[in-house]
């Protein structure tokens, strides 16, 4: 694909993908949807790669949707995603629930991190919100959105916001719309850590690396995916499904290197 509003390149064992257009705050239109989910597919189907990293270029993450893409919706009564080639699909067909844009992210083999500076409002939100793991820059702000322009809450905002920061908090953040900078998201739980804006790319590819060697592989896979499945299946389930995962995984050679590892006091080599 000829990449025009996002880039991909594989770092060492991560897949960095960046949202493109500086110009317009990285704001989202159905351009920018196609090619991150065909970036999203380049790191899934890279065997080096282990995890998988988002960040923004220029002075912001995303500002949302795209101002004169939302006066076009409102022309036309609806939303029109501007294109007509079929998107790329990676993370689809783990469970029906997570067939849908974003949480087709819970379907992937690779952790998802977002690395978030400037502001990250609306459906960036939402991206960000659906990644496994968040780190912002000191002072980005964030917004739901969707209130001041008479919207609902995106893209699942609704459901996963309170899975993280819990439904009292959550239920003022959708409905008031405020903005809320990063430090009060890393004081609710929306994140997991606040870097000055230099640091913050080069800390969180530091930590991705550092993730990518030191857990297997497997480990990450069948852990993430265990903790989305779990949110639609009673806890005798997931206690099932766990066990079930241990006889399978103590059979594999991941298992046998970091048993090695552990019994000869040095880190794995996964």
């Amino acid at each position: 694909m000829d990449l025009k509003v996002t880039k991909y390149a594989a770092v060492g064992r991560v897949g960095l993908i960046t949202l493109n257009r500086p110009e317009r705050g990285n704001a989202w239109t159905g351009r920018v949807d196609t090619e991150y989910r065909w970036c999203l597919q380049q790191a899934e189907a890279d065997a080096q790669v282990r995890v998988i990293v988002v960040n923004g270029a220029g002075k912001r993450f995303s500002v949302g949707g795209d101002s004169q893409a939302l006066e076009g919706h409102s022309e036309r009564g609806g939303y029109d995603r501007g294109l007509a080639d079929e998107q790329a699909t990676p993370g689809y067909g783990l469970h029906p629930d997570f067939d849908q844009p974003f949480a087709s992210q819970f379907g992937l083999t690779k952790p998802v991190i977002a690395a978030v500076h400037g502001a990250a409002a609306g459906i960036a939100l939402a991206l960000v919100a659906f990644a496994d793991l968040r780190f912002a820059a000191v002072g980005t702000k964030f917004t739901t959105a969707h209130g001041k322009l008479g919207l609902p809450a995106e893209y699942g905002l609704s459901w996963m916001l309170p899975k993280i920061v819990g439904t009292t908090r959550a239920m003022e953040l959708l409905l008031t719309s405020r903005v809320f900078l990063a430090d009060e998201a890393l004081d609710i739980g929306f994140l997991n850590g606040v870097f000055a804006e230099d640091e913050l790319l080069p800390r969180v590819l530091a930590y991705a690396e550092d993730l990518a060697s030191s857990v297997a592989p497997g480990s990450l896979r069948e852990t993430r995916r265990q903790v989305y499945l779990d949110m639609h299946r009673p806890v005798g389930d997931s206690i099932s499904e766990s066990m079930r995962l241990l006889n399978e995984m103590m059979g594999t050679d991941e298992y046998r290197q970091g048993v090695r590892a552990l019994v000869e006091k040095r880190p794995p080599n996964f």
